[in-house]
């Protein structure tokens, strides 16, 4: 028997308004009821003590969404039941993505193995307490492995002690910036909707694609979006509202580049679509972060996604 989670509409106006452009709403309707829970399955609570870092998404005073790359040793995150995750993290006031993290604001978190290709996503209520915060879950739901590039992580330095160096903040890209993301494979998105119920949700999400596949075009980022599970999270919340938080991750360093900005869809006309993708975005950044050598991680390279050779021609 569905319970009355399951019986509800698990999308907003913006996924439904994608859904219904390529004509999968109804379809999707139904898959959502059965994918996206209120709660963690027994496997989900088994994944996220295994993991060495954890991606979060965040909403400042301003409205901005920011996200961001945490780490620690395997068990910092723990399920406490079905129904609450916790995270054994400190604050970081030299993080962006920290200061929408107080009690009772809503984060969205991505668990993802990158030696794996297993990912869940969640979003709930931070309920902050003396060893970090715990969230109270209000979805969950699993991801396909598709576009992501299999890495194997081993630590550069202490996961306990918090880095002390200070963020290099800008209003634009620098050389430096626009470097690591025209050679990048990988990077991480939050997004967020206010609902009419005065509710805010945010996502966070992995986005891949071969190297390079993220353009610079003048002052904004030109991104692909190839074909995938049809629940428009990111996106659907970009018909709602255009601010965005994206995090590059220099596997080499540690160095986290995170920045804030708007999006807009773009006019699928204007596509190159030899390159593989449905559609495409544009973000245009307003504040940008670098924080060098910020994670204790480093991550060695091992095989592209097998995906990304569907994307030719």
């Amino acid at each position: 028997m569905k319970n009355e989670f399951q019986s509800s509409m698990p999308w907003h106006a913006g996924e439904i308004a994608l859904q219904k452009s390529i004509g999968v709403s109804e379809r999707m309707a139904e898959v959502g009821r059965h994918v996206v829970r209120d709660h963690l399955i027994e496997q989900h609570q088994l994944f996220y003590p295994l993991l060495p870092m954890v991606v979060l998404g965040s909403v400042d005073r301003g409205g901005d969404a920011w996200s961001t790359v945490r780490s620690g040793y395997p068990g910092f995150m723990q399920a406490v039941d079905d129904r609450h995750l916790h995270l054994a993290l400190e604050r970081d006031p030299l993080d962006p993505a920290d200061e929408g993290m107080d009690d009772g604001q809503p984060i969205g978190i991505l668990g993802i193995d990158l030696g794996t290709r297993r990912r869940n996503r969640l979003n709930g209520t931070i309920l902050r307490d003396e060893t970090g915060f715990g969230v109270r879950i209000e979805h969950s739901f699993g991801n396909c492995p598709r576009y992501i590039q299999l890495r194997g992580a081993h630590y550069a330095g202490d996961a306990s002690v918090p880095s002390e160096v200070l963020p290099v903040i800008r209003n634009t890209m620098d050389e430096e910036m626009r470097n690591l993301i025209q050679w990048g494979d990988t990077f991480f998105v939050a997004s967020y909707v206010d609902l009419d119920d005065g509710q805010r949700q945010i996502d966070v999400s992995h986005r891949g694609g071969p190297s390079g596949f993220v353009r610079i075009d003048g002052e904004s980022l030109i991104i692909p979006d190839y074909a995938g599970n049809q629940f428009f999270n990111t996106l659907g919340n970009i018909t709602v509202n255009p601010r965005v938080g994206l995090t590059f991750v220099d596997f080499e360093t540690g160095g986290l580049l995170q920045m804030t900005g708007d999006a807009v869809i773009m006019d699928a006309a204007r596509l190159d679509l030899s390159s593989g993708a449905e559609r495409a975005w544009r973000v245009t950044p307003r504040k940008v972060f670098w924080r060098a050598g910020v994670l204790p991680l480093r991550w060695d390279f091992r095989e592209w996604s097998p995906n990304l050779s569907k994307l030719a021609g």
